[in-house]
């Protein structure tokens, strides 16, 4: 691979379409060399390096295609197969591998795939150890650090490291409580989950409905999971379901349902979160991290309760550093990252929903009513293609319709205009009282957004 063909990592690691640069197996081989070189050269001996993956189609060979450039730098593989995200990073530590690999790309489409890494800690590497790696795989150097044929490294797979997952999840849930009596639908997006989550719900006693949970390597976020609750809605009402549950492709996040059909996102998880973890005098620094998309009305609900929100960069690395830089213990994202870092190092869909149901238990209150006194403020998003990415502090035009409608706006409201990280758009999101309002204003910005870069295809 050359320089000129582009940046490998993003903001979570690997991703694209696959088969398509830079999802292909060459670029996966040098990637599993990279890490294992990197491994090696840190901890010495032999390191051992886990992979894990969700459901894609494309999963078998980017397993193969790591698996192969690992062991070639001498460095032992263990295979887990289908596994969530979260659990590929418990059970990294959990098995006292040097580094995991985790196969996925969340809630893209099947045609896509990724590839993320974890440290020993079960953290997501730093930029700068990415960036090593990255260099690596450019120079063409590790040609020359491959592992005598005395000494390349073994694979194998263990099929049931799910069970410890299991056990790890059961263990977070309140020990003197159980699921008895509820009534679960669990849509788990005919990904990652689809054998662990319907078994963690039903070893607690619940009564579980699930769904989405045939993947055939193409189905993966097809019309269900968290992109598409609609349908786990219209089934928790149809069932007379206490909540519905749903994950998506690689199990790091969750939205739930209540037993009325509504839907509740990573906002709302946060703000119950935070009152029950405020009453047990549990939560800690004294704020809840989050990023600049989530709504007001969490920021509202903290303010009630005498917190802080704290606010990143969209991305749920960005909320984990900020978490562990300022000693917050929760934090997450508005799409249903949640992380509660006393009990794992990354967003966990089925740890969140474990906590409301714990919450649920507890309380012996319908999940609408613990939900209710969050007033979420009208919030409209609009994608804009765009044919270029000009910084938009040197449009002047626009920088000018954005002070007239935050001046509209007033302190009850705000503007958030950003480039994707992956796709040639523009995001432009408005909040305030008045929808109606807000969507005007979202599509005036929008206009003049196309006017001033272009649009795009």
């Amino acid at each position: 691979m050359s320089r000129a063909e582009g940046k490998l990592f993003g903001t979570d690691g690997v991703r694209g379409t696959a088969n398509v640069y830079p999802m292909t197996t060459g670029v996966a081989l040098a990637l599993g060399q990279a890490v294992a070189h990197v491994f090696r050269s840190r901890v010495g001996g032999r390191p051992k390096i886990l992979i894990g993956k969700d459901t894609r189609l494309s999963g078998y060979m980017f397993e193969d295609a790591l698996a192969a450039g690992i062991a070639s730098m001498g460095v032992e593989v263990i295979q887990v197969g289908p596994m969530p995200t979260p659990a590929l990073a418990f059970l990294t530590v959990d098995m006292r591998c040097d580094a995991g690999v985790m196969i996925t790309a969340s809630h893209n489409p099947y045609q896509d795939n990724g590839i993320k890494f974890f440290g020993a800690d079960g953290f997501k590497l730093p930029d700068a150890v990415e960036e090593e790696m990255e260099r690596l795989v450019a120079s063409g150097e590790l040609d020359e650090q491959l592992a005598p044929a005395d000494e390349v490294g073994q694979a194998h797979r263990i099929d049931d490291a799910s069970g410890r997952y299991v056990v790890f999840l059961k263990k977070t849930f309140p020990r003197d409580r159980t699921l008895d009596g509820l009534r679960i639908v669990l849509d788990c997006a005919n990904g990652a989950a689809y054998k662990v989550g319907p078994t963690v719900l039903d070893e607690l006693g619940a009564e579980v409905f699930a769904q989405g949970v045939e993947p055939n390597g193409r189905n993966i976020n097809a019309g269900v999971g968290s992109l598409f609750p609609d349908a786990l809605a219209s089934r928790v009402r149809e069932l007379r379901a206490n909540v519905g549950i749903a994950l998506d492709g690689d199990a790091d996040r969750c939205l739930l349902v209540d037993e009325r059909g509504e839907i509740l996102d990573g906002d709302v998880l946060l703000a119950l979160c935070a009152r029950d973890l405020v009453e047990r005098k549990l939560l800690k620094g004294g704020g809840v991290v989050a990023t600049v998309m989530s709504n007001l009305g969490l920021e509202k609900a903290l303010d009630e309760l005498g917190l802080d929100l704290i606010r990143t960069q969209v991305g749920d690395r960005y909320v984990v550093e900020a978490m562990r830089a300022g000693g917050y213990n929760l934090g997450g994202e508005q799409s249903g990252h949640v992380v509660f870092l006393d009990e794992t190092t990354t967003g966990d869909g089925l740890m969140s929903a474990l906590q409301v149901l714990g919450l649920m238990m507890r309380s012996d209150l319908p999940l609408s009513e613990l939900s209710s006194t969050f007033q979420r403020f009208p919030q409209v998003l609009i994608n804009v293609p765009v044919g270029e990415r000009r910084p938009l502090d040197r449009l002047p035009t626009m920088q000018q319709a954005i002070r007239d409608v935050e001046s509209a706006l007033g302190a009850r409201g705000r503007v958030l205009i950003r480039y994707s990280g992956t796709e040639p758009i523009a995001r432009i999101m408005v909040e305030g009282d008045d929808e109606s309002q807000v969507s005007e204003f979202a599509n005036q910005l929008a206009a003049e957004l196309k006017r001033a870069v272009g649009a795009g295809s």
